[in-house]
């Protein structure tokens, strides 16, 4: 059959919504359109009447008719079957008079586009069009349920802060303009520890490599990451609503996703009276053909103390002496120790480090590493896609370095747009298809020496093999490339040295191959 045009229309003959399917002029639409009224008769039984070119197959609704133009070699028994599908479109609109046609005129065009594509029918049910015109998800809900999450948690520790008084002292300092200047030093302390000019403060942007972490569109959750699913347990709210999807049948799976950050999502805060963080961000693009275009890693050294009382220390660190890898010391710690001896102190050892940092704490040295040498990249993907007959075959394989071992393994694959699933014939490891964005992940929950190579293999409709570019991988791991680590603790008042722990990963800030 072919359907060149549906329409509803008024029995008067003015057509409220309709939408054609093949190349046809406006003009000849139209004039089909207005000469259907003329030949419907009043009383007649039969749903279908035929010109000299085409075909008119109706049913009334309420004051109006459903309508389909079809041509007279059309099977009238498809026609029919068209017809019944599309006669429960119409449940869209809140009335079935013209102002409820006219308001959800969009809806149901739509529709219309969902049932019937290049005049011919498409295999789908009425649930099925529904629920592709709502574009509506169980996903899209939770993803907003767990940002709310986030916010009220936000929330709350900034109202416990303000209770505690912190938060209004440095607030006033604030306005005085004394946060977040370069010439104020590492941060803000208490008593006479501070003054401007001489003190730490809170702003480590200070080196011309430093950069913000680049965020990434959201993709559907209908696995939420790891990181995230930390959140959920955090909020009844969510629990119960996960349980609710579990009731009505949903299958709920624990995703091995890291976040865009998975140090700011997962770690808890410091319990420790000193807490010291190494965090190198990954910065990589790969050709398809081989090679490496970029290759940058950038790399930070934090502090944080609860206590303001054991700010007087210095910090003995080790580093895997990689001759490549070029350190920045802070403006306000001492270059000439750290050279000699790898030792983090301030310029002043009469001055301590400030306490209370929030967030990343307080950046003590940054380094970058370069590197045009494939042998650094610690992960590659293999993509090879070949046509034959109406398939697409791609193989896509991985291959990691025996420098790490990888967490949390991402690669995800864009696809030409599909109505269903890719068909995955063999993969090591997991996968889903996030439909709305159109992208095949394929996730690694560790890669080790146990699995330090891969392989998935999918089959999808023929595409050109530019459509699965560029590949988008995330992971993270528990080492770095410049093996910085913190020795110990050296306080400068006498004593035992306090009690430190050391948090170091490695993170994917963009990684690709295109």
């Amino acid at each position: 059959m072919v359907v060149l045009a549906a329409s509803i229309t008024s029995k008067s003959g003015k057509a409220l919504v309709s939408r054609q399917f093949v190349d046809m002029s406006r003009i000849r639409i139209e004039g089909l359109l207005a000469a259907f009224p003329k030949l419907v008769g009043s009383g007649k039984q039969h749903t279908y009447v035929e010109t000299e070119n085409v075909r008119y197959v109706y049913q009334p609704i309420e004051s109006l008719y459903l309508l389909l133009v079809t041509n007279k070699q059309s099977n009238i028994l498809e026609d029919l079957d068209t017809l019944r599908l599309l006669s429960k479109i119409p449940e869209f609109s809140a009335s079935l008079d013209e102002e409820g046609v006219c308001k959800y005129a969009f809806e149901l065009i739509f529709a219309f586009d969902e049932v019937i594509s290049l005049g011919h029918k498409e295999n789908v049910t009425v649930a099925q069009v529904k629920q592709y015109c709502e574009m509506e998800s169980h996903e899209e809900r939770l993803h907003k349920l767990v940002l709310q999450s986030k916010i009220n948690e936000t929330k709350d520790i900034e109202r416990g802060k303000m209770d505690k008084g912190g938060f209004s002292s440095l607030q006033s300092m604030g306005s005085m303009g004394s946060i977040g200047r370069m010439d104020s030093g590492f941060g803000i302390s208490s008593g006479n520890t501070f003054g401007s000019g001489s003190g730490f403060g809170l702003s480590s942007d200070v080196d011309s490599f430093s950069s913000k972490s680049k965020g990434r569109p959201s993709s559907a959750v209908s696995a939420p990451s790891k990181g995230m699913g930390m959140q959920l347990g955090k909020s009844q709210r969510a629990n119960q609503f996960l349980e609710s999807l579990k009731a009505e049948g949903e299958v709920i799976v624990e995703d091995v996703r890291p976040s865009a950050n998975p140090s700011r999502a997962s770690a808890p805060p410091p319990t420790d009276p000193i807490t010291l963080t190494t965090e190198e961000k990954l910065n990589v693009t790969l050709k398809r053909d081989g090679g490496v275009s970029n290759f940058d890693v950038q790399g930070t050294l934090s502090l944080q103390i609860l206590n303001q009382d054991d700010g007087l220390i210095q910090v003995q660190v080790e580093s895997g002496g990689n001759p490549e890898i070029k350190f920045k010391t802070h403006p306000n710690i001492n270059k000439e120790l750290f050279s000699n001896e790898n030792i983090l102190g301030s310029k002043d050892p009469n001055r301590p480090f400030p306490a209370g940092q929030s967030g990343d704490g307080l950046g003590l040295l940054k380094w970058r590493l370069q590197s045009k040498d494939e042998s650094d990249v610690p992960l590659t993907i293999n993509c090879w896609p070949s046509v034959s007959g109406n398939e697409t075959y791609v193989s896509i394989e991985y291959e990691a370095s025996s420098m790490f071992d990888l967490q949390n393994v991402v690669i995800s694959v864009p696809l030409p747009a599909l109505r269903e699933a890719p068909n995955v014939k063999q993969i090591d490891g997991e996968w889903r298809y996030d439909s709305r964005n159109s992208i095949l992940e394929w996730s690694i929950l560790i890669i080790d020496d146990s699995n330090r190579s891969g392989s998935m293999e999918f089959v999808v409709p023929p595409a050109d093999s530019s459509a699965f570019f560029p590949i988008s991988v995330r992971f993270s791991a528990t080492s770095t490339f410049s093996g910085m680590k913190v020795a110990s603790i050296l306080p400068l008042k006498g004593g035992a040295a306090p009690k430190f722990s050391q948090r170091t990963q490695l993170v994917t800030e963009s990684y690709q191959v295109v």
